[in-house]
């Protein structure tokens, strides 16, 4: 099975996923999140996310020839070897607080030659907007709109604004007041720039709209190695769309590590990067 046919493969998986989460967001529940720490950090968690996570691995053992799940892969893999990365529901205070800006998110790493992993397949699925976005390595992205008539696919690519000012730009952060205020000095520094600067979230999602042209730019410093599934599937949503992804300071993103990530469209980094320094 090719990376473009497994893609689709793993969209049949995380939409129906989704639509039982959907189904528990839908239920009466409690609405305050609950914090979980664990190995020196503090993340944000909902009922539904173990049960999620379960599901789609399961689901996911059956589809082609894999090594086995990012999170309880080896020290030390082979080039060649692939692992697949399931994600808690991104946006976990907007599912419990019944708002539609969450997902779920797979993403497939692949080990190059020199041992380095990097994601060739990402699916990011927002069960509540109707929006699925899928893309694997080599074979661009797509966006699945769900309506009443049927699913409409459509191949997306990022926008062609070409300077900050009008531009559409948004951004995230953590709900650590200390991490929190690198990402507001940026937006006050910016402020009177971009034509609107938008904070919804999660970052899967901001990542895939930076993919399809509905922002031009997305950015948010912090961002934990409980985010890296999805981060991961967003990442090849932007890849395969011809958008940029990397690091504040123009690193590469690292896959077992916090952080500062920017995407854009690809035409406005220039202007864009001294504020992020």
């Amino acid at each position: 099975m090719n990376l473009r046919e497994l893609a689709l493969k793993v969209t049949d998986v995380v939409q129906e996923a989704g639509k039982h989460a959907l189904q528990d967001q839908l239920n009466p529940h409690d609405l305050g999140a609950s914090l979980v720490v664990g190995n020196g950090s503090t993340r944000v968690t909902s009922d539904t996310d173990d049960t999620l996570v379960r599901f789609v691995e399961n689901r996911l053992r059956y589809l082609g020839v894999f090594d086995g799940f990012w999170e309880s892969r080896p020290e030390r893999s082979e080039p060649g070897n692939r692992y697949w990365c399931v994600g808690k529901i991104d946006g976990s205070i907007n599912f419990v607080r019944n708002m539609s800006e969450w997902s779920v998110t797979v993403s497939l790493f692949e080990f190059n030659e020199f041992g380095h992993a990097q994601p060739v397949l990402g699916v990011v699925h927002a069960p509540a907007l109707g929006l699925t976005y899928a893309a694997a390595k080599g074979q661009g992205a797509i966006r699945i709109r769900h309506t009443v008539v049927g699913d409409r696919r459509e191949k997306i690519i990022p926008s062609t604004t070409r300077s900050l000012k009008g531009s559409v730009v948004c951004y995230g952060m953590s709900y650590f007041s200390e991490e929190s205020k690198r990402a507001l000095k940026i937006i006050a520094d910016i402020a009177g720039l971009p034509a609107d600067i938008k904070r919804v979230g999660p970052a899967s999602l901001d990542l895939c709209k930076v993919a399809d042209g509905t922002y031009d730019a997305y950015f948010e410093p912090h961002l934990h190695r409980w985010d890296i599934p999805a981060v991961s599937a967003g990442a090849v949503v932007v890849w395969e769309s011809q958008g940029r992804l990397q690091q504040w300071n123009g690193d590469a993103i690292h896959w077992r590590q916090e952080n500062d990530v920017v995407a854009t469209n690809g035409l406005i980094d220039d202007e864009l990067q001294p504020y992020l320094h």
